[in-house]
C-alpha cells in the first residue's frame, strides 16, 4: 500500500472511530460491539506504524501514547474562570433574583439557564480549527496547569469535533469550552476496592480521585481510570454570535461534546427553586456526585450588562444542596483491622446527621492522614460524606481547643488489638501479621468470599459472618461449604426458610467461574481486573499455584510486589489447606480457555514496516494461534521484532533496546510456515 492510498484509510477509520466514541462515550448508544471496535483500532495502528509521518494529534491512537511529564507547564486562561457566589437557601436565591432585576431595573421574570452542579474538576479545553490542542485546569481562575495529555485520555472527549452534526453555526477557529471532569461513583468504588484490595491508602471521595487521576504526570495511570466530562460553557468564541446561553450548549452538544442531559430553561425563580427540588431528589440516582445546582441568566446580552463583581459574575449562583458537613467532636480513635490486615484509624465522633445521615465514626485512613490533619482526641472536627464512601474528617477546628490543655494525640499500636500478633509497617499503611489467626481478618475474608462479585452467597451478610466466627461456626471461609440446616437452626434468629435459602445458595455458588474464585480467595494486590488477567493467562488454578515470580513478572500488568503476594499466598500452607477443604466441599475450581501451546508458546512478537506474505492482522494471528503474543508497543519484555520492508521507528528503538530483530523468513520458519 502506498501512502497515498494508507492516508486514505487511515482518514476513514478515525472518522468512523470517532463516530463510535461519541456513540459509546457521549450518548451511551453502542452500534458496534467491543470486538469489531478492537478491529478498527487494531488496523489504524497497524497503518500508522507503517507510515508514522501520518500520524496526526486527532488519532485515536493518541490517547494514550504520551510519555510520563518530569511537571505540568502552565496556561492563562484568555478569559478567566470565575468562581461563582453560593446560595444555601431558597431565601438566599430569591434575594440573587431580585437584585439582577434592581441592577437591570426590570420588572419581569427573567429566564435562566439551570444545570445540575458537578462536584468535580474545572477544566478549559481549547480547540483549533476544531482540533484538541490544549486543556488546562481552573488552576487560581487565571492560570491553570497544562493537562492536555493527560485531558487526551478521557474518552468523552472529542480530539477532533464534528461540524456535520452543527445545523446552523460553523467552528470557530478558535474555541475554548469549560467543563467538569469527574470519575462516576460505581468506578469510584471500583477503584476505591482495588486499591484496598493492593493495601493501599483508598481515595475520600469522587472529587479527590478524579482530581488525583487527572493530575497524573503519567498518562497510562490517567488513562487507566475511566474519566468523564460535561460541558458547561464557552470561553472565547471567535464569531460564535450565540444569544442565549442555553443556545450555546446546544451547539457544543451537537459537535460532538457532551453537555448534562438535565440541563433546563427556566421562567422566574420559583421554576429555579422547583428545578432545584427535583434535582435534589434525583441526586441519589445518578452515576455522579451534585453538590447543587448552578443557575445562569440565559440571556447573553443580559450577562454582559449585569458583568463581573470582584471575582464573580453577576448574573451567575451556586444554589447548594443540603450540606455533607458538619461539625462534631472526636471521642475517641480506635483501629478498625481489614481482610489484608491493614489497620485503619477510625474517630469515634459524637453522632451528627450529614446529609440526612446520621454519622458515629469516621476513617482517618492512616497514621500519616492523622498526623497532618493533626485529629486528637477531643477536639472539634469538620465531617464530610460523598457518595456512599465511609464519612471522614475534613478538618480540626483548632481554634476550639481547650486552652493550656493538651489532647490526647494517636499512635498506632505496635501489636493488633484483635489477635495481639505483631504490627508491621509498610510504606503510609501498619499491618498486623496475624493473617487469618486474626478474628478481624478472618471475618473480612469471609465478607470478601461470599460478596456479590467473589462467590456472591445471598444472605451471608456481615451480621451473619459476625455471628458464625463469635460462635465457631466458620474458622475459615471453606467451612461455609460445611454449613447445614441443622448447624444454622441452632443458632439465634435463623428460622427454617432462612436456613433453606442460605443453603441453596451456598450449593449454588459451588460452580464460579475461575476468576470469580481467584478474586474470592483475597490475595493481596488481586482485584476483579487482575483475577481475570490471571485466569486467562494461566487457565487453571494448579498452573497460577505452579508459576515463580519470575514467569509472572513477564505477565504484561504484574509486577514485583503482585508476582510476590501471589507466590506467597500460594506457599502458605494454612491457605492450601483451605483450598483443598473447599475442593472436598465440592466447590469446583474451573479450568478456562488460555492461550494454546504451540510453536510460539510464551514468545512475544511486534511487527514493524510491510510483510510480504502476511497482512499484518494474518501475522498476529498466527502468533496467537501458535500460543505467542502479538504486541503493539515496543518495550524489553518483547522476544522478537519482526522487520518487514520500510520499517518505522519501532525497528530503531528495538536496536536501542538490544531486542532480537529478525526477518519475514526466520518469523515463517519459526512458526513452521
Amino acid at each position: 500500500m502506498d501512502e497515498k492510498r494508507a492516508k486514505e484509510e487511515i482518514d476513514r477509520l478515525k472518522k468512523e472511530i470517532n463516530r463510535h466514541n461519541y456513540l459509546y462515550y457521549v450518548l451511551d448508544s453502542p452500534a458496534i460491539t467491543d470486538a469489531e471496535y478492537d478491529r478498527l483500532m487494531r488496523r489504524l495502528e497497524e497503518l500508522e506504524n507503517q507510515f508514522p509521518r501520518l500520524v496526526t494529534p486527532d488519532s485515536p491512537t493518541q490517547r494514550v501514547g504520551a510519555k510520563p511529564l518530569e511537571a505540568f507547564g502552565t496556561v492563562t486562561h484568555t478569559i478567566p474562570m470565575l468562581s461563582l457566589k453560593n446560595a444555601f437557601t431558597g431565601q438566599e436565591t430569591t434575594e440573587f433574583d431580585a437584585r439582577i432585576k434592581k441592577y437591570l431595573k426590570m420588572g419581569e421574570e427573567i429566564e435562566y439557564a439551570a444545570e445540575p452542579k458537578m462536584d468535580g474538576l474545572a477544566v478549559e479545553l481549547v480547540y483549533e480549527d476544531g482540533i484538541f490542542a490544549r486543556g488546562s485546569t481552573r488552576g487560581d481562575g487565571y492560570v491553570g496547569e497544562d493537562v492536555t495529555q493527560n485531558l487526551r485520555t478521557v474518552r468523552s472527549i472529542p480530539l477532533r469535533l464534528t461540524p456535520g452534526r452543527a445545523e446552523k453555526k460553523s467552528i470557530p477557529r478558535h474555541l475554548e469550552v469549560r467543563g467538569e471532569v469527574f470519575l462516576p461513583l460505581e468506578a469510584f468504588r471500583k477503584l476505591n476496592r482495588e486499591k484496598e484490595a493492593k493495601g493501599e491508602a483508598i481515595f475520600a471521595n469522587p472529587r479527590n480521585a478524579a482530581a488525583g487521576s487527572l493530575r497524573q504526570l503519567d498518562p497510562k495511570v490517567t488513562a487507566s481510570r475511566p474519566l468523564d466530562i460535561f460541558c458547561y460553557g464557552l470561553g472565547s468564541a471567535e464569531g460564535a454570535g450565540f444569544k442565549t446561553h442555553y443556545e450555546s450548549l446546544e451547539f457544543l452538544s451537537s459537535i460532538g461534546l457532551k453537555v448534562n442531559p438535565f440541563v433546563k430553561v427556566v421562567k422566574g425563580i420559583d421554576r429555579v427553586l422547583e428545578y432545584h427540588r427535583e434535582i435534589e431528589k434525583k441526586r441519589e440516582e445518578l452515576d455522579y456526585e451534585l453538590d447543587g445546582v448552578v443557575v445562569k441568566v440565559n440571556d447573553l446580552a443580559l450577562q454582559e450588562r449585569l458583568g463581573v463583581r470582584t471575582r464573580e459574575p453577576r448574573w451567575a449562583l451556586a444554589f447548594k444542596f443540603a450540606p455533607k458537613q458538619e461539625s462534631t467532636t472526636v471521642k475517641d480513635i480506635i483501629v478498625g483491622v481489614g481482610r489484608t490486615g491493614a489497620l485503619t484509624p477510625v474517630a469515634l465522633l459524637e453522632p451528627i446527621s450529614v446529609g440526612g445521615v446520621t454519622i458515629e465514626r469516621a476513617t482517618l485512613h492512616n497514621q500519616d492522614e492523622v498526623d497532618r490533619k493533626d485529629v486528637r482526641i477531643g477536639d472539634t472536627v469538620v465531617v464530610q460524606r460523598a457518595g456512599d464512601v465511609i464519612p471522614e474528617i475534613a478538618y480540626v477546628i483548632k481554634e476550639k481547643r481547650p486552652p493550656g490543655r493538651e489532647l490526647k494525640r494517636f499512635r498506632m499500636p505496635d501489636k493488633c488489638p484483635e489477635c495481639g500478633s505483631i504490627v508491621e509497617r509498610e510504606g503510609a499503611l501498619h499491618f498486623c501479621m496475624g493473617g487469618l489467626l486474626c478474628p478481624a481478618q478472618l471475618k473480612e475474608s469471609i465478607r470478601h468470599f461470599a460478596s456479590k462479585r467473589a462467590m456472591d452467597i445471598e444472605g451471608l451478610g456481615a451480621m451473619h459472618v459476625d455471628q458464625f466466627v463469635d460462635s465457631g461456626l466458620l474458622k475459615d471461609v471453606a467451612d461455609i461449604y460445611y454449613l447445614n440446616k441443622d448447624k444454622l437452626l441452632g443458632q439465634e434468629r435463623w428460622a427454617e426458610k432462612s436456613a433453606e435459602n442460605l443453603i441453596k445458595a451456598i450449593e449454588a455458588s459451588k460452580r464460579r467461574t475461575l476468576e470469580r474464585i481467584i478474586y474470592a480467595l483475597g490475595i493481596r494486590g488481586v482485584g476483579e481486573h487482575m483475577a481475570r488477567l490471571l485466569s486467562k493467562e494461566f487457565g487453571s488454578i494448579e498452573a497460577l499455584m505452579d508459576t515463580g515470580e519470575e514467569d509472572l513478572v513477564k505477565v504484561h500488568e504484574i509486577g514485583p510486589e503482585t508476582a510476590r503476594s501471589i507466590v506467597d499466598f500460594f506457599k502458605e500452607r494454612h491457605n492450601l489447606q483451605v483450598m483443598e477443604k473447599l475442593k472436598k466441599a465440592g466447590v469446583v475450581f474451573p479450568s478456562e480457555a488460555r492461550k494454546a501451546k504451540g510453536r510460539l508458546a510464551g514468545k512475544v512478537f511486534l511487527f514493524t514496516g510491510s510483510l510480504k506474505t502476511f497482512t499484518r492482522d494474518e501475522a498476529k494471528d498466527l502468533v496467537e494461534a501458535e500460543g505467542g503474543e502479538a504486541a503493539a508497543a515496543i518495550s524489553k519484555k518483547i522476544d522478537y521484532v519482526v522487520a518487514g520492508e520500510e520499517p518505522g521507528s519501532k525497528y530503531d528503538k528495538a536496536r536501542e533496546l538490544g531486542l532480537k530483530i529478525i526477518d519475514e523468513d526466520e518469523f515463517r520458519r519459526m512458526a513452521g510456515r
